[in-house]
């Protein structure tokens, strides 16, 4: 079988149709150039050349061969490029997790970025709650996750690293009818008692402590009559006329014409965050220039 190196020296000749000035293109000596193409001849069994002292002419069977010698160099340099390519990062498959809140305007935005940036850089999407995400990293399930912060992901033994991504602001989602829906800005006095719809345990411990920090530094207890797991039931509950939510500034793409959703004067420093987060041990060649693209859409 003949080798890249014999197939290269046979193209020189055959495109300069002259072994001298295919010997000074490849840096050889005219005498190795014909000694590697007779032994391509030999190793193929037929003449490729018609050599006289004059000129130097393709065979039948070097025509043929001359195309498939392209076609080979070409797959071979492709091959070569597509694995420094795979080994830069900049190709391959990366799993990347992410909250359903963060579908509505920093996802788009990631996987958007990581196309215009990585294009040869598959990213396979799945929706998980933030703890769902956590114990997936735990187990290489995911490479890269976009999810709110937990106490766990702070801890200095945790194999999981973590960069800010996005910082929200809270809106307060009400129905149309409601005193809050128009005149004055609303504030957080205003939800004193007041019906509220919330996160549940389950899918939502993050906020159920972003917002009792916050109440309790109010010093407001709204008056708690429904929980769920998801921005698009909360506010299809607000809707529905259940009570008021305080909900993340994404919910903005979450469009519902029987709500509204209203800026509330809150403390600056208090506002729903979006980390990235991956296992430091990650081997992935792809995880080092997917985060840094996605960091370069943060908000944070």
């Amino acid at each position: 079988m003949f080798d890249l190196g014999h197939a290269r020296s046979f193209v020189a000749v055959a495109e300069e149709m002259h072994f001298g000035r295919a010997a000074t293109r490849l840096n050889l000596t005219q005498s190795p150039l014909s000694r590697q193409i007779q032994m391509l001849e030999q190793t193929l069994g037929v003449t490729l050349l018609e050599r006289t002292t004059r000129a130097v002419r393709l065979t039948p069977a070097g025509r043929t061969f001359l195309a498939e010698a392209y076609r080979v160099l070409a797959a071979a340099e492709n091959a070569a490029r597509i694995t420094r390519r795979a080994a830069r990062g900049e190709s391959g498959v990366l799993r990347l997790s992410f909250t359903a809140a963060s579908a509505y305007r920093t996802l788009p935005q990631v996987v958007a970025h990581v196309r215009r940036t990585l294009p040869e850089v598959d990213l396979v999407l799945e929706e998980m709650v933030s703890d769902e995400q956590i114990l997936a990293l735990g187990e290489n399930r995911t490479d890269l996750a976009i999810l709110r912060p937990a106490p766990v992901l702070q801890d200095p033994k945790s194999a999981i690293a973590t960069a800010p991504l996005a910082r929200e602001r809270l809106l307060l989602a009400v129905p149309r009818g409601h005193r809050l829906a128009a005149a004055r800005a609303p504030t957080l006095r205003d939800l004193d008692g007041e019906a509220f719809v919330t996160w549940s345990p389950r899918g939502g411990r993050y906020f159920i402590d972003l917002l009792d920090r916050l109440f309790e530094a109010g010093g407001v207890q709204p008056r708690i009559v429904q929980r769920v797991n998801q921005v698009h039931a909360m506010l299809a509950l607000v809707g529905a006329g259940i009570g008021v939510a305080l909900v993340p500034g994404s919910a903005r793409g979450n469009s519902m014409a029987d709500i509204r959703l209203r800026p509330i004067a809150l403390p600056a420093a208090i506002g729903p965050e979006l980390w990235l987060a991956w296992r430091s041990d990650n081997a992935n060649p792809c995880l080092p220039s997917v985060r840094a693209a996605a960091l370069e859409t943060g908000e944070a």
